[in-house]
């Protein structure tokens, strides 16, 4: 479990160009090994450190656990930076989101509130006190203050500030995250800080993208049940906030797209993978559509 590895910065619009950009210049930019990361980054000590978190907990780089410390472009990093290094495709926003709703080890709070935490509407009181629940009966403790910090980061991910302070935000600022356009998140009362989890409009996720997540936690199963695509945790349904019509009409794209076929029958609905094709291939395929 980790809380707080973002310093309370959530990810800035050119941020994660900037950290890629610097990575394949060089490998150990954050270690400081060849000139101060702040002057090589241009942001202060706290921002390098929360840089180099985000990085790595939305896919995007890996560091080893040991030896020499440097930071590497992942697979899917490399997939990323080749096609969408300025991280302007809605399709490259869902593939940060996957990543990051389903790193418990890393971004616990994340995972939690997607995976875990099923209210529909809450307030941050909500969230911080059923999120200790789960971090005690998990053998752990944690300070209410870290709690605190991890919900103020997750509302500033996914809610642009021009909804939470509109006389205060230039509609033209920078300052928003990009996971903002993924309107997974809204207010229920702005006035008493009430929020929601809201389902994303249909049409922002690629099918490719959508049988990218599935391909992956099918864990190699050709066969799948709908209700797991649903419903199990770190799969689509939890991390996308779908409902059952949003799912349904992902995986009739997909259908006629004859990557898979639904089957229904007698109560057990289950998805089968017709096609030989793994996680970053449909990444791959993804980019490959979209340009065209």
């Amino acid at each position: 479990m980790k809380f707080r590895g973002h310093e309370t910065f959530f990810i800035r619009k050119g941020w994660l160009y900037k950290g890629m950009k610097n990575v394949v210049a060089d490998s150990t930019v954050f270690m400081g090994n060849n000139g101060n990361p702040m002057d090589i980054l241009g942001i202060g000590s706290n921002m390098v450190k929360s840089l180099r978190y985000w990085l790595q907990v939305v896919g995007l780089t890996a560091e080893p656990t040991s030896g020499k410390r440097y930071q590497q472009l992942t697979p899917l990093g490399e997939i990323i930076y080749h096609n969408d290094k300025y991280i302007e495709e809605m399709g490259t926003l869902w593939l940060l989101q996957y990543k990051l709703a389903s790193n418990k080890d890393d971004a616990t709070a994340w995972y939690y509130f997607f995976n875990e935490f099923n209210r529909k509407e809450f307030t941050k009181e909500d969230f911080v006190k059923q999120l200790n629940s789960y971090i005690i009966l998990n053998g752990s403790e944690v300070s209410e203050r870290s709690l605190e910090d991890d919900f103020n980061c997750i509302i500033n991910t996914y809610v642009p500030r021009i909804k939470s302070n509109p006389g205060k935000v230039h509609p033209e600022s920078n300052i928003d995250c990009p996971l903002g356009e993924l309107s997974l998140i809204d207010f229920a009362n702005k006035k008493a800080k009430v929020y929601r989890k809201s389902v994303p409009k249909i049409d922002t996720i690629h099918p490719l993208i959508a049988l990218a997540i599935i391909v992956d936690q099918a864990k190699g199963n050709k066969q799948i049940r709908i209700s797991s695509i649903q419903s199990d945790s770190c799969n689509i349904g939890k991390l996308f906030n779908l409902d059952v019509i949003a799912l349904t009409s992902l995986l009739s794209k997909l259908e006629l797209l004859e990557y898979i076929k639904v089957i229904r029958t007698a109560g057990l609905d289950v998805v089968n993978i017709k096609k030989e094709i793994d996680f970053l291939g449909c990444v791959i395929e993804y980019y490959k559509a979209i340009n065209q």
